[in-house]
């Protein structure tokens, strides 16, 4: 050992080591207990709690059981087809358990009796018909006749107005209907407008025109609603005839009714009728009622175009109780694209100030090329372009 007897005390040595903390038993049992309660806690948020049995078994539901789900055996001893117990979760369902062969336990879900309470049921026929039979008359809705098959009521109610609507969102936008009429008089011009017209548009077929049920078809299963035109007396008849089969104010009404029928049998799936003309037949009233009679009888809509001040269609519709619609603006009396345009702006104006329009033109080729360009911009501006169906004032009582 060296000694410095010169150096100063204290210096020159290594410090000393600080002693080690022996961990204390206390401090362990709590880490312990600690991580003890948050694992009890995650797996009593993530396990399930199980199902309460109850004191005493409520009886089945009589409706046919919905699809069986097995869940495990629980610690309640059971015998094989013993029947647990049954009970009515959140969701109103009877919920009934079954043990098995196996001793797995079958758990059947089944709706309980409705005592008409509680939340209504929506029924699916009001959203019309189904995209992909949409070309496919429902023969429930049709009868045979004479003059072809003719649309009337179903025997549960179900008129063809409701079965053959286009559906819509049922939001409250800004909606209109754009009915474009004379399809089936011209191949070119009915390919061409149910190839290029948005799906939303309403497209009327003439009675008087060719090939009507290939291009009903066609425009349904392309997605729009359809129309039957029919072609009615104007003031100036026959310097301005509307063509074959027009209703006549001389008509006796059998002869009228015959003509309708002739013309409703040319095609199926519409959901009412549009007047062409009629501008005289329409403001008669013998001659008229016999014949919106017979359309409210079938549970068809009826389209006023709004060409003459003096229809009598609307207080008809009201004392039938029926479907009834009324166009707002003609949008082709100039059959130019700008000029189109231009009425298409003023049936958006009518819209915005009513909370709904309607507007009428004929399948025109500045007419079809104006709609297209218009409606791809009008669903940026909040409006809606729905079935004339979907603006339609239902009288039924």
């Amino acid at each position: 050992m060296s000694a410095d007897l010169h150096a100063p005390l204290g210096q020159g040595r290594k410090p000393a080591k600080k002693p080690r903390r022996r961990p204390s038993l206390s401090g362990a049992l709590g880490s312990l207990a600690l991580v003890s309660i948050l694992g009890l806690s995650t797996y009593s948020a993530l396990t399930p709690l199980p199902l309460r049995y109850l004191s005493e078994a409520t009886p089945p539901s009589d409706t046919a059981p919905g699809p069986a789900a097995v869940a495990p055996v629980g610690t309640v001893p059971a015998k094989s087809g013993q029947n647990l117990a049954t009970s009515r979760p959140l969701g109103g369902a009877t919920v009934e358990r079954t043990v098995t062969n196996d001793g797995s336990v079958v758990t059947k879900f089944s709706p309980k009796p409705r005592d008409g309470k509680g939340p209504v049921l929506i029924d699916s026929r009001s959203i019309g018909q189904d995209r992909r039979v949409a070309a496919l008359p429902n023969d429930d809705l049709l009868e045979d006749t004479p003059e072809g098959r003719l649309p009337v009521i179903g025997p549960d109610g179900l008129r063809p107005f409701e079965q053959y609507a286009r559906p819509w969102s049922g939001a409250r936008a800004t909606r209109i209907a754009i009915v474009v009429g004379g399809i089936g008089l011209s191949q070119t011009g009915s390919q061409r407008a149910i190839r290029d017209l948005p799906e939303e548009v309403t497209l009327a077929f003439a009675s008087s025109g060719n090939s009507l049920m290939r291009w009903m078809q066609e425009a349904r299963r392309k997605g729009h609603e359809v129309l039957l035109q029919l072609p009615m007396e104007p003031f100036d008849y026959p310097a301005n005839n509307p063509g074959r089969g027009t209703l006549l104010t001389t008509d006796p009404p059998a002869e009228a009714l015959k003509k309708l029928h002739q013309a409703m049998g040319s095609i199926t799936n519409y959901t009412g009728i549009m007047n062409y003309m009629g501008a005289r037949y329409m403001s008669d009233a013998a001659a008229f009622e016999p014949v919106m009679r017979d359309i409210g009888s079938r549970g068809l809509l009826f389209l006023d175009d709004g060409s003459t001040a003096r229809s009598l269609a609307d207080g008809f519709a009201k004392a039938i109780g029926m479907p009834y619609a009324n166009g707002d603006l003609l949008l082709d009396g100039q059959p130019e694209k700008a000029a189109v345009l231009a009425k298409l702006d003023e049936l958006e104006r009518i819209a915005r100030r009513n909370g709904q329009a309607i507007g009428t033109a004929s399948a025109f080729d500045e007419t079809v090329a104006a709609i297209r360009q218009w409606s791809d911009e009008a669903a940026g501006r909040g409006i809606e372009i729905v079935g004339v169906s979907a603006l339609a004032a239902d009288e039924q009582p």
